[in-house]
């Protein structure tokens, strides 16, 4: 049986026979030049309209997705570098930014300072920001002493007594900065008991090593020399003429060696102020036999006045006792210039036990607790010891009373007072008295 087949049906099976025996060599090769980068995706709809007989052909080109997944290591943090100074002196002032000699981190608290309190291995703990995260690193340094004894005394008065026990540190004095016992040696033969001039060489170590020598004669004799009183005595009224005017006052100050005084007529010979010794101590406070009357004196003339107190101090004990006493006998009475504070045993300091650091610790105190008792001070000493024994902290927390008799001091450092002259004559004291300027 024979069956018609639609012209429609007909005509898309012969299109279909004719694709299908196409060659397709120059599509396949542009597909293969394209298939490096981009895959095709080719579907043919075809779509019969019986009415129009039309065959359309859709082609989708479609590339493929590709999707790379990066991987990001998180930031490694760089190890803290700190590194310090290996050594520092002792009583250094030494920060942590001036100790660090390498840091590649933010420092926290580079202006605390290093203790240098005392010799030997020391720790400091360093605080730093690294990427916003606070951490600390302690580091070690060695504090060292390399400074060498000084000599205060190199034989001032070097007789020694025959028949008496011989020791040199009755004829020389010694400081260290650090070392509150240094040692003292010397090389050289010496007979106490025989008359005769015998050349020494002295050394003084302390406990870092640190030595000084000296060469000193101690002349060994069956009794002591007085040395001769040459001294040119000179009149208050010419040392005002000369030292006085402008912008300065003239004044003395007295203790009980200047007897009984006539404070009328000090204050019409010129005097204008007055320092009067309230007392002393050795070990045991005493109080001057003449302070009261002196003081009460004083002030009856109208004579500005303030008191000083000699000490051989060499405890904090010792300083909060002695400035309470002072306290206690002023009683509240004002001063009109600072209270002055003596200290001078510096001929055989090596016996009072104690450093040249001490020494200014322990006038820091005394003003510290002067203060605290409503009493300014000032620092006396003589211009060997200012350059030798005080440091620059001490001298700059009060005035300074500077001792130097000589007409015109040569002492570079500041001071408020000078005590120019110990042979002044005034009247109204027989005999000898110190003389003053006082700097306004």
């Amino acid at each position: 049986m024979k069956y018609k087949i639609p012209a429609v049906l007909l005509a898309a099976l012969c299109i279909s026979a004719v694709s299908c025996g196409k060659d397709t060599s120059s599509s396949e090769n542009k597909t293969k030049k394209e298939s490096s980068s981009v895959q095709e995706d080719t579907s043919i709809t075809t779509s019969v309209s019986a009415e129009k007989s039309i065959i359309q052909t859709t082609t989708t080109r479609t590339k493929a997705k590709t999707t790379t997944t990066v991987t990001t290591a998180p930031k490694q943090t760089e190890p803290v570098i700190l590194g310090g100074i290996n050594s520092v002196s002792v009583y250094e002032e030494l920060s942590i930014n001036g100790f660090l000699t390498e840091a590649n981190v933010s420092i926290l608290n580079g202006s605390d300072l290093l203790d240098t309190s005392e010799t030997g291995e020391k720790s400091v703990t360093v605080k730093y920001l690294q990427d916003g995260i606070e951490g600390e690193k302690k580091l070690t340094y060695i504090v060292e002493d390399t400074e060498a004894p000084i000599i205060l005394n190199a034989g001032w008065n070097p007789y020694h007594r025959t028949g008496t026990a011989f020791d040199l540190n009755n004829y020389v004095g010694f400081a260290d900065n650090y070392d509150c016992n240094p040692v003292l040696t010397y090389e050289g033969d010496i007979d106490p008991n025989t008359v005769g001039d015998y050349p020494l060489t002295a050394y003084v170590t302390d406990s870092s090593g640190n030595s000084t020598s000296f060469d000193v004669t101690i002349s060994v004799m069956d009794s002591i020399p007085t040395p001769p009183d040459d001294r040119q005595r000179v009149d208050f009224s010419d040392f005002a003429a000369v030292y006085g005017g402008e912008g300065k006052r003239v004044g003395i100050d007295v203790s009980t060696w200047q007897g009984e005084i006539d404070w009328n007529a000090v204050r019409d010979a010129g005097c204008q102020f007055a320092v009067i010794r309230i007392g002393y101590s050795y070990g045991d406070i005493v109080m001057d036999d003449r302070f009261y009357t002196n003081i009460e004196g004083a002030r009856a003339a109208g004579v500005d006045l303030s008191v000083y107190f000699y000490t051989t101090a060499n405890t904090e004990d010792e300083i909060r006792e002695q400035a309470g006493w002072i306290a206690e006998n002023l009683n509240g009475t004002p001063t009109d210039l600072p209270i002055g504070f003596d200290w001078e045993e510096f001929g055989g300091f090596q016996k009072y036990g104690m450093s040249l650091r001490k020494i200014n610790d322990l006038y820091a105190l005394f003003n510290e607790e002067m203060a605290a008792y409503g009493y300014d001070t000032m620092l006396y000493s003589s211009k060997n010891f200012l350059n030798n024994v005080w440091n620059e902290h001490s001298k700059s927390l009060s005035p300074v009373w500077l001792a130097h008799y000589v007409d015109d001091t040569d002492y570079d450092g500041s001071y408020t007072f000078w005590q120019q002259s110990s042979c002044g004559r005034i009247s109204g004291i027989y005999g000898d008295v110190d003389m003053n300027i006082m700097y306004e």
